[in-house]
């Protein structure tokens, strides 16, 4: 059977974490990809590493992706990325175009649902006032900065709908 993973791409406050909790709600076979962080602030969804353990996926050349913002070093490992496609349905949250490539090239043999969340500013605003982020201004610079994919699979303007509809959508596309 072919293994198959789902890239939630968008700007911050598009709906990538509400659309991961309603896959994961619909079914089991969705995993939340944790990502590696280096450095402070939110550690949910995360799994926190050293600089030391880092340098060491690099040394392996086991990095897949990774970028900085926020003060902090965000990781997609090929270990990590293994393992999540052997366990289920990955859901992978991205903000560079170039990662979305990196991780569609890395696993070829993957069946990779790319999906572009967007929302307009005022309501990524709304939304990360909502949630108490402390960086606002940063955030919504970086809202600025996401450019749109050149292509995806499904492209949702979250602000109308519900992420329970979002969800069900990319299954329907997953499952296809």
């Amino acid at each position: 059977m072919t293994q198959s993973g789902v890239i939630l791409y968008g700007p911050p406050a598009a709906g990538k974490d509400s659309t991961d909790r309603a896959l994961r709600e619909r079914s089991d076979d969705y995993i939340h990809f944790a990502r590696i962080k280096v450095g402070s602030g939110n550690e949910d969804g995360y799994r926190m590493v050293t600089k030391g353990a880092l340098n060491q996926l690099r040394l392996r050349r086991e990095v897949i992706w990774e970028n900085q913002r926020y003060g902090a070093i965000y990781v997609v490992d090929r270990p990590g990325l293994v393992d999540a496609l052997a366990c289920g349905i990955p859901v992978i949250h991205l903000g560079q175009p170039e990662a979305v490539d990196a991780v569609v090239r890395s696993f070829p043999e993957a069946r990779w649902v790319v999906v572009e969340l967007w929302c307009p500013a005022d309501d990524a605003e709304m939304r990360l006032r909502e949630r108490g982020d402390s960086d606002l201004a940063q955030r919504m610079d970086a809202w600025r900065e996401t450019p749109r994919l050149d292509s995806a699979d499904l492209r949702v303007d979250t602000a109308p709908v519900y992420p329970e509809f979002v969800a069900s959508m990319i299954d329907t596309k997953v499952r296809g």
